[in-house]
Order: structure tokens, then sequence, then C-alpha cells
């Protein structure tokens, strides 16, 4: 199974304490129809998750409609640019040549570095020490899985996009998704991978926090994702709003212009929905209705 890594999870889990916007008469679903204030043609809110096995990465009718009907698929960046994603790679180390090594106490970057190297990632560790400590974490975490072929959500739905030509886009780009992690002290950032190395020495982190939260993904149940998420300790949630709720802010205020210009279907992490905050709320607050549409999925076998 392949776990979502610190950095991708940061969004997700710095969630705060705050009231659920889910109605008790709405259905478990991680695809939202946008319609009023003004729009002409509805559009689509769908809740991602960046890494799942393929035999999970299926989209539903529903979902497979909405893009086929849409003018544009809107992800958190624009996954078709393969400029900005090659050029984010810089994006990605850490300000004025600072490496792990610099953060740390020998004894602890020594554990970090054994951790590593004894894990195995596509990188070596070298360079990995030059990222920033919560992307050099998530890419960490990714190169342990289960899964024979893992994939992400967003480029099953980006597949499915280019089967009808459509034009995918981003709400931001990867170079601002990357230097949001410049907002948190990188030594806070190297503490909290030194306390994960801990935690699994220790036996107390595996795949059973992930299982959970994969399996309330699965469930399409964003009360349950938001509760489990909420009880995770990141040790930076003093930066929820730079890393969490300025996002979803900016991103609504953007979809303003874009829902009254055409159908969309807007595709950011399922984290990103729920609470007084989340999108879903905030979207409903600007004057949209914001109603859930049932996402079945209808697997090979079933009949």
């Amino acid at each position: 199974m392949k776990k979502w890594g610190i950095g991708l999870l940061v969004a997700i889990t710095s969630l705060a304490s705050l009231a659920q916007s889910k109605n008790k008469n709405e259905l478990n679903t991680l695809l939202w129809q946008i319609s009023g204030n003004g729009v002409h043609s509805p559009s689509y809110l769908f809740g991602t998750i960046h890494m799942i096995c393929s035999d999970d990465a299926i989209l539903s009718d529903s979902l497979k409609n909405a893009i086929k009907n849409s003018d544009a698929i809107y992800f958190e960046v624009d996954m078709d640019n393969l400029f900005e994603m090659l050029g984010v790679v810089r994006k990605m180390k850490m300000r004025n040549d600072t490496t792990l090594a610099d953060l740390l106490d020998k004894a602890d970057y020594e554990k970090v570095r054994k951790y590593f190297e004894d894990k195995g990632t596509l990188l070596p560790f070298s360079i990995l020490e030059t990222y920033k400590p919560l992307v050099a974490a998530s890419m960490l975490m990714e190169s342990g899985t289960e899964c024979q072929t893992p994939e992400a959500m967003e480029e099953v739905i980006m597949k499915e996009a280019k089967r009808y030509n459509k034009t995918v886009k981003g709400l931001e780009t990867m170079a601002y998704q990357m230097s949001i992690f410049d907002t948190i002290p990188y030594k806070m950032q190297a503490l909290q991978l030194v306390k994960y190395v801990d935690d699994v020495d220790k036996g107390q982190t595996d795949n059973k926090e992930y299982d959970e939260l994969l399996q309330a993904y699965k469930d399409q149940d964003l009360s349950k994702l938001e509760e489990l998420t909420k009880s995770t300790d990141m040790g930076i949630s003093n930066f929820t709003d730079i890393l969490l709720y300025n996002r979803n802010q900016n991103w609504v205020e953007k979809l303003k212009l874009i829902l009254q210009d055409k159908p969309v279907v807007v595709a950011v992490g399922a984290g990103h929905l729920p609470g007084d905050k989340g999108v879903i709320n905030l979207l409903r607050k600007a004057g949209y209705t914001v109603k859930p549409v049932p996402n079945k999925v209808r697997r090979s076998n079933q009949i």
C-alpha cells in the first residue's frame, strides 16, 4: 500500500477541529455539483487522493459524464504542463544551500541517513538531504508500497479528460506549492522527520493510520476523513492557515470567475473539501448551491 507522503499530506493533516459543513442528510460522496449564483451550466467538484492502488483508481459513471460534458479540468496544479513539472525540481531544495546536516545534530542526522538508505528511494540521500525535509519525507514514504501498480487519481482523471481533448489547468502553480514549505522553519521540518523515524523504530508508525484514511476515502466519507486527519499530529498546527485555509479561499476566489464562464470539473485533494473553511462550505457561503452527487464506482467484476 503506498503511503501518502508527509509533504503531500500536509494540507490534509493540518485540519483544525472545526464544525462539519456536511448536513446529516447528505450522502457520502466525493463528487459535488456546483450551480446557482449566475452559473449557466453546472460544474463539479471532486475530492482526489494522491496515490491509491490501481484496482481502486476507478472513475464513476457520474464523474466520467461530468468530465465529458465539461470544457476544462482544473487540478490544484496544471499537470499537463511538463515544463512546469520539470522546473519545480529546483524549488524542492532548501534555500541558501541548506542541508539536513545543518539542521540536525550528528546522532539524529546519522539516524535519518541510515533510515533513508535502508528504506531505499529513487534518489540518493545526498540529493534528498538538500530538499525541504517534508518534501524529502514524502518521497521516502511513497517509495514503500505494497501495490504493484499504484496510481494517482489526478492522473486517472487526466487520462479520461484527454479522451475528449479537454483542457487541463491548475488553480495554483507547483512553484507556489513548494514555496509554502519555506514558511515552515526547516529546523521544525527536520525534527518532525526525526520524530517519524523514531516512531518507526518504536513500532508506533505503520500502515494502520494510512489504511484508515484510505478506507474513509474509498467509503467517500468526508466526515470520517476529517475526523481521522484531525487526530494526526504533524507539529505544524500553527501553519494551518497558510497550508490549507488560505489556499481554499484563494481557489474559491478564482472559481468565482471560472464558474461563470463555462462548466468545469475541479479535482483537488479530498481533505480540502470538508469543514467550515473547506471548499464546499466556502462555495456555499459565496452563494453557490453545492449538492452531493452519487458517485458509485462500477467495477469490472460487478454484475
